[in-house]
């Protein structure tokens, strides 16, 4: 298989509790196993879909400091911190869009961007037929820098599953 989709399927089975990587490193000795060794080792938890493992691979592969599944104060959990400032969501239609956590979702955006914190939402045809354009977006936020301003409550930021 491909790469991508083969990182896909190991990384949602070990996030499942399915496999085991040390295990899989051990299978993966010999010379010929160069590219399987290398899709094991951009494997993570925390993911919450297969989108978030390809935008994190899209944004690491461009070279933008990418952190999953941060905490922020105020915010709450988000997909992704990108150079420390840049909120990233991938959103799922059928989640997101129901009116419930579409309404909760907003909230969540307009904290973070009052707290300095742009943020970015992608959907499921950004990242799989628009990635070009998805890191063009990103580019173009990062490139004008953090928004941030002195708050008397400074976000604080955590990795929500370590």
């Amino acid at each position: 298989m491909p790469e991508l989709e083969s990182l896909v399927m190991v990384e949602s089975a070990y996030n499942r509790g399915d496999i085991d990587l040390a295990s899989l490193f051990r299978h993966l000795e010999g010379s010929r196993c160069g590219t399987a060794r290398n899709v094991l080792s951009k494997v993570e938890r925390g993911a919450d879909s297969l989108l978030e493992t390809l935008a994190r691979v899209l944004f690491r592969e461009a070279g933008i400091a990418t952190e999953t599944q941060v905490w922020i104060n105020g915010v709450g959990r988000v997909d992704f911190l990108l150079e420390g400032f840049l909120i990233v969501e991938i959103d799922g239609i059928a989640f997101h869009l129901e009116s419930r956590q579409f309404k909760k979702d907003r909230r969540r955006d307009n904290s973070a961007i009052v707290q300095g914190l742009p943020v970015l939402r992608f959907f499921y045809d950004d990242v799989v037929f628009a990635p070009e354009s998805v890191l063009a977006q990103v580019r173009l936020v990062l490139s004008r820098g953090s928004l941030r301003w002195p708050l008397p409550n400074q976000p604080s930021f955590r990795r929500d599953w370590a």
